[in-house]
């Protein structure tokens, strides 16, 4: 892969977090996390996404975190058979010799990914969609199944996976087409119960004073629901609240059970409610509006008192 590493050098010395499209090389934003800004290079012939992870504090938790990385890809697409774009990871320390990491990524067509898809196609090919994000999943837990020492997990969001060779001008979804799977920049990979990287690190995006609280209460619970096949499937269809295609999910719910009982039989899951699935929405929200103004304090402090930088995004109100 040809990555422009000066390019991402000079991105990194005029980089304002507040307004990242604004600075000294010109980009676009295609996404966010609560760790990361996802951008294209605006002109960059390589078609690339670029993913900032700004939360590495020295080479060992880099190169652990490169290794859990590498090795689950490597299980996905050898093992699993999961189609993958693409990818690399490029780090380098900055002028003032803090360590810049980006997941690197051949871009897909943005019309392909799923979460535009569900606007563009009948509810039934909706369903349709459902069913083969269902089937990605079960590949991925049932090698976990029958795995003794590697435990795998997944964000299995409708915005995470794209149709291979959609056409824009004619969109369909059939039960034969496959999938693109482009989030493994978060290694849910377990080796005899250990992670494959140091998951205490995505806290760093939280305020100091917020972190030992968040360690304590949260992190273990946050990070087990991906390894939990029930809980991704009920984050999967609260997508669709999210995405304002709420009207779909009582049907999706059907969908998913069904797929439950009579593929995935063996285990043992107990059906998806609208209640719960209602209320996973609404207090996700609720969190993620809260969090998001408790970061934005700290931003003010950090920026504006202290006159230090702040190295993550915060996007804007979101519609929810």
């Amino acid at each position: 892969m040809n990555v422009d590493i000066e390019l991402l050098k000079n991105f990194e010395d005029t980089i304002d977090t507040v307004h990242p499209e604004k600075g000294g090389v010109p980009i676009k934003i295609l996404g966010y996390g609560e760790i990361s800004l996802v951008f294209e290079i605006i002109g960059d012939p390589e078609n690339l996404a670029y993913k900032r992870i700004p939360i590495f504090d020295n080479e060992e938790q880099v190169e652990k975190f490169i290794s859990g990385y590498k090795k689950y890809c490597e299980i996905l697409k050898e093992e699993l058979g999961y189609n993958l774009p693409e990818s690399d990871i490029i780090w380098f320390r900055d002028k003032k010799e803090n360590i810049q990491l980006y997941c690197i990524q051949k871009k897909v067509i943005p019309e392909s990914v799923c979460n535009n898809v569900i606007h563009q196609v009948t509810d039934k090919e909706v369903e349709t969609l459902v069913l083969l994000v269902l089937k990605e999943m079960k590949k991925l837990w049932s090698y976990s199944r029958n795995n003794e020492i590697i435990d795998l997990g997944l964000d299995g969001q409708i915005s995470n996976f794209a149709i291979i060779d959609y056409d824009v001008n004619n969109p369909k979804v059939t039960e034969d087409k496959r999938l693109w799977y482009f989030d493994t920049s978060t290694p849910f990979v377990r080796t005899n119960g250990e992670e494959a990287w140091d998951f205490e690190l995505v806290l760093k995006s939280a305020p100091g004073f917020l972190r030992g609280i968040l360690k304590r209460l949260y992190l273990e619970e946050t990070v087990g629901r991906y390894y939990d096949w029930r809980k991704v499937s009920i984050d999967l269809v609260a997508n669709f609240f999210k995405e304002k295609r709420e009207e779909l999910v009582p049907s999706l719910i059907v969908i998913v059970n069904n797929f439950f009982k009579k593929e995935a039989s063996e285990f043992e899951i107990e059906p998806l409610t609208f209640e719960e699935i209602e209320d996973y929405y609404k207090d996700d929200a609720k969190m993620w509006e809260i969090f998001q103004k408790v970061r934005k304090f700290d931003r003010f402090i950090k920026t504006k008192i202290l006159r230090k930088k702040y190295p993550f995004y915060l996007p804007g109100k979101i519609e929810r």
